[in-house]
């Protein structure tokens, strides 16, 4: 189903970015439009996961650099039923995490170091959960071509500012359509990313409580990271806001309660969904945990140590 959504996808950003090529250079911009939406949707297929985790700096982690966090994932992936995925670690002191990759096949999961360092290891647990969810539900290849073709939409708009302004022989926008091009454009492409955003979100939430056995983990998780969010600026994001809908977290910051304009449901009401799906799981039960191994915190002994029921 993900599959056709992504098609559907790319169907309707390629005609949004058609429409903006349009309104830059007539007919020809049109068409120019619709061979770099091509070469854009196809570059977005095989190499967006790739783009994404350079632009945020992570570096991947293995068993000998992060044994606990690589152990964790290990552990929580084959809960899931699902591949290894690739693990990367993003030096940002803001929590957040999110996950990417075309497939489960070619799947990375990445976390900010202020993750790591501010959860307990079982609301660690709970985050990782999620993001696995979202690998699972085959969500990354929606929410990674969509941040990159998002981008892209948003850049040729404001090129339409420069470049449509002053045509003379009234084949461009012209000023008032440049103005209106740079603002209903990349907010047709955040209007596409929102929808998908709150219904998966949900799901992935429900998915991955049940892959760690205990949703008030992801619940206390959640909390904690949306404090943080509102006090700790994610740069990277700032400077990428089309990839905003890709974090567990909006890292832009974002109160109250769902509406237009919030790339995620609101965490309240993420949190008493969890909180229903508790009493189905008898209360406060928890999962049957791996051996204890007498190691550190999840990120590989370094910071404190955080015993729970993964420990």
């Amino acid at each position: 189903m993900n599959y056709f959504r992504t098609a559907i996808l790319l169907a309707g950003l390629t005609g949004l970015f058609m429409a903006v090529g349009y309104l830059i250079g007539g007919a020809s911009g049109a068409a120019i439009a619709l061979v770099v939406a091509a070469a854009t949707n196809i570059f977005a297929y095989w190499n967006s996961d790739r783009m994404v985790l350079s632009m945020y700096g992570a570096h991947e982690v293995e068993a000998g650099t992060a044994p606990d966090l690589h152990r964790l994932v290990a552990e929580l992936a084959a809960r899931a039923g699902l591949p290894m995925p690739r693990v990367f670690l993003m030096d940002n002191p803001q929590p957040n995490a999110f996950a990417t990759g075309r497939n489960p096949e070619n799947a990375a999961v990445a976390v900010t170091t202020g993750l790591v360092q501010s959860l307990r290891r079982e609301e660690l647990a709970g985050v990782i959960a999620h993001e696995l969810a979202h690998i699972k539900n085959h969500d990354t290849l929606l929410m990674t071509i969509t941040a990159t073709i998002a981008g892209a939409i948003s850049m040729l708009a404001q090129f339409g500012m420069f470049f449509g302004g002053g045509n003379r022989d009234n084949n461009g926008p012209g000023i008032i359509g440049s103005l209106a091009m740079m603002i209903l454009a990349p907010l047709g492409a955040m209007l596409v990313q929102m929808a998908i955003s709150r219904t998966r979100e949900y799901a992935a939430d429900e998915m991955g409580a049940r892959i760690c056995g205990q949703p008030m983990w992801l619940a206390s998780a959640l909390a904690k990271i949306d404090n943080a969010a509102h006090q700790v600026p994610n740069m990277e994001a700032e400077r990428a806001p089309a990839t905003a809908h890709m974090f567990i977290i909006n890292p832009l910051s974002g109160r109250g309660m769902d509406n237009l304009f919030a790339t995620h449901p609101s965490t309240e009401n993420r949190i008493a969904a969890l909180q229903r799906l508790t009493s189905q799981f008898g209360g406060a039960s928890t999962p049957s945990a791996p051996p204890r191994d007498g190691s550190g915190g999840p990120w590989g002994g370094q910071g404190p140590s955080r015993r729970g029921p993964w420990g």
